[in-house]
């Protein structure tokens, strides 16, 4: 006999409790109701049929609750031996709710159900995160980068894109809630009115966990046994409890300068009369030199680059940096940079740029000897925080005199970026040195399309561009395949790498010294999963005196770094740096990487 059709004995029901289950029939001598009880009476004129959809309805709350339970937070788990375990938690919420009084039972069903529901909502945001970050969402910190994500959705897609995206989110997100809950009472339910049964089929599940645990059965090489729930709210609790605790600790890091008190006299006396140059190219990460899908291409760009530069009179020399991001958060890589700080999360940033924490800008600027600029094309509206970093004026994409397309994410291709700070600052006579932060943000996310080098003296308003835009490749295409999205990294970074090696051969001179390198590894889909953090870093200079400052770094010849360069955190190098080129000269021992 059917669990669902089975007749009701009075055990199976809790006194005070309604049954949620058929109808009652109605007591002798009472009149016939004008409509029949029951969705509309439908379900006593087709009783086969709503017997069937009763049974859907209980099977679908059921697989809705197992999902909850069994889904893992990142996309490549998403196989289907990750449902086909027995889960711990599910096993013991279902006895806590045979075991209470039936107003708490019906009270815990509910508040079971909103959390499973914001626990999937978690694992959803979870796999957004691995795949742009690679690392889970940080509940304490990470709230401020949903407004960034909205902003890169309108930026690629335009307002409707966004509007339709946070609809869609937003309207997922309640009826996640909303059926999660409802998927808990029913099975609530359902356990109450067969409650034998249910005890029965709770010992044999509970019998069955203990045993695959200790005998470690696994199908696929997942165990059958989880308590992935449990790990993960574990997780997440110490992840908030650290998230808490990081403000104090930072606070400690930051109060250490060891250059605080060196008088301006004394600051970058390695560097004077020369126009110190620090770029950054976006998303620039070691797999872009090492991967083997892209390492020919790659070695040929680099080296190109380093014979033109040496047919120009400029040397270079290269390593590694670990960064403390990956996939994006350009702006903490570029913080850790330049404040000798390890700014991991928002919270470190938050704190770094209200703070008076000196950078390498704010140096340079202390000196009185520099002139310090910031060429940003990212940037589209208001960047208080440009006057943390010392910066005596800043260039956005308003104000480099693009008239041009957007190329996806990117404001203003990188070419014209730089010929926009050869005609602003570079190019100006009778000036002085100048250092200047610069972003290329061509080979930022999602890498399509991408514009490609023309001649320097047809830029112009960067007009030109349109031409080139509708040459390029389709995003949406792109993104369909992953080898595509691979080989169009590797395009954009090559862009970016041309443009900067020809802009130094084309306007640098003996005071010419150029510090450039990647802010962050590329999202997972280009690294194919790897944690690896690393990013190239070069000096090019035309001084030898320049480099011969650096010797004792051991960095490898040329614009490519060997696989076994000196790998430093990012956050050593402003202090590196500073002595190196301070009175002393020389350089600071090497952390353990």
């Amino acid at each position: 006999m059917s669990l669902f059709t089975r007749p009701r004995r009075p055990q199976d029901t809790t006194e005070g409790e309604a049954d949620q289950g058929e109808p009652a029939a109605p007591e002798e001598g009472t009149p016939p109701a004008a409509t029949p009880p029951g969705w509309f009476g439908w379900r006593h004129r087709w009783p086969r049929t709503a017997h069937g959809v009763t049974v859907g309805i209980t099977v679908l709350a059921g697989a809705l609750v197992l999902f909850a339970l069994l889904v893992p937070n990142r996309v490549e788990r998403l196989e289907a031996g990750a449902f086909l375990r027995l889960p711990a938690e599910g096993i013991l919420l279902a006895t806590l709710l045979l075991v209470l009084k039936a107003r708490w039972r019906r009270i815990t069903a509910v508040v079971a159900g909103v959390l499973l529901g914001l626990l999937t909502v978690l694992k959803f945001m979870d796999m957004g995160f691995y795949q742009v970050l690679a690392r889970p969402f940080d509940l304490v910190l990470d709230w401020i980068l949903l407004d960034d994500a909205t902003d890169f959705v309108r930026e690629s897609f335009g307002r409707g894109g966004q509007v339709l995206a946070v609809v869609g989110v937003i309207v997922l997100f309640v009826a996640l809630l909303a059926l999660m809950t409802l998927a808990t009472v029913r099975l609530t339910g359902l356990m109450t009115r067969h409650r034998p049964v249910a005890v029965r089929t709770l010992l044999v599940l509970g019998v069955a966990w203990i045993t695959c645990v200790t005998v470690g059965v696994q199908v696929g090489g997942v165990p059958i046994a989880s308590k992935g729930t449990a790990d993960l709210v574990g997780d997440r609790v110490e992840q908030v409890r650290a998230g808490l605790r990081d403000a104090r600790v930072f606070e400690k890091e930051a109060s250490v300068d060891a250059f605080a008190k060196t008088p301006p006299d004394q600051l970058f006396t390695g560097l004077r009369g020369k126009d110190v140059l620090f770029t950054f190219i976006e998303s620039y990460g070691r797999v872009a030199i090492d991967d083997p899908a892209m390492a020919g291409p790659m070695d040929t760009a680099l080296k190109e680059g380093t014979r033109r530069l040496e047919d120009a009179g400029f040397a270079s020399r290269s390593g590694w940096l670990k960064s403390p991001v990956t996939g994006a958060g350009s702006w903490l890589a570029h913080s850790t940079f330049l404040s000798g700080l390890w700014i991991k999360n928002q919270q470190r940033y938050r704190s770094l740029t209200t703070s008076d924490r000196m950078t390498l800008t704010n140096y340079f600027r202390k000196t009185g000897d520099w002139r310090t600029v910031g060429i940003v094309p990212g940037v589209r509206r208001a960047w208080p925080e440009g006057k943390f970093f010392g910066l005596d004026h800043i260039y956005d994409s308003r104000h480099l005199g693009y008239r041009g397309p957007y190329f996806s994410w990117t404001p203003v291709p990188d070419q014209f970026s730089l010929e926009a700070f050869e005609r602003l600052e570079h190019g100006r006579k009778d000036r002085e040195p100048i250092m200047a932060e610069i972003i290329l943000a061509s080979s930022h996310n999602p890498w399509s399309p991408i514009a490609h080098m023309i001649d320097w003296d047809d830029l112009g308003d960067g007009s030109v561009f349109h031409e080139i835009k509708k040459e390029g490749t389709d995003p949406k295409e792109v993104w369909k395949d992953p080898e595509n999205v691979r080989t169009e990294y590797r395009r954009a970074i090559e862009y970016s790498l041309s443009c900067l090696t020809e802009w130094v051969e084309r306007y640098g001179d003996e005071n010419t010294v150029l510090v450039f390198l990647g802010d962050h590894q590329p999202v997972p889909t280009v690294t194919a999963g790897s944690t690896d953090k690393d990013v190239p870093v070069s000096i090019v200079a035309k001084d030898p005196k320049v480099l011969e400052r650096v010797a004792d770094w051991n960095w490898t010849d040329g614009l490519k770094p060997a696989a076994d360069a000196p790998r430093w955190g990012m956050d050593t190098f402003r202090d590196r740096f500073m002595t190196a080129y301070g009175p002393q000269g020389g350089a600071i021992a090497a952390p353990a990487p």
